[in-house]
């Protein structure tokens, strides 16, 4: 829990952080699609962060609430069989183990992340602006 959530600036970094993870996940699991495996357990899994709202100590007086990654989790999703008895990594059936990242879900998922973390850049930057105005009223 968040001992005090100071200003807009910590809630839009805190989400660029979040952001961040979850585009790291997404090019990891882009960069291992279509890895394949000769054991269907070790098969890379697709990662997905859960993400959690934190909430302000002070949320009853000023309602203040950022995210947090409460952590990255491993997709149950099932790895793909194929047939490749020349493949080196082919168990003793002939058979590899796909990792089943879709590589167009992924890239939905880059976007919604990209769109995010630009959102947040903008919120930062109109702060920065509206700060900067308000230095010059004072002048």
């Amino acid at each position: 829990m968040i001992d005090q959530i100071k200003n807009v600036f910590d809630i839009a970094a805190r989400s660029l952080s979040a952001q961040q993870v979850r585009l790291n996940t997404i090019a990891s699991n882009i960069a291992n699609a279509h890895t394949k495996v000769g054991d269907p357990e070790k098969v890379y899994r697709p990662l997905r962060p859960i993400f959690e709202a934190v909430m302000n100590d002070k949320q009853g007086q000023d309602g203040l609430a950022t995210v947090a990654v409460a952590e990255v989790i491993a997709l149950n999703k099932a790895p793909t069989k194929i047939y490749e008895p020349a493949n080196p990594a082919a168990d003793k059936d002939g058979f590899v183990y796909e990792s089943p990242v879709d590589q167009e879900e992924e890239l939905v998922e880059m976007l919604d992340a990209s769109r995010a973390y630009q959102n947040n850049l903008e919120v930062l930057s109109t702060m920065r602006s509206l700060m900067v105005r308000t230095i010059d009223i004072g002048k």
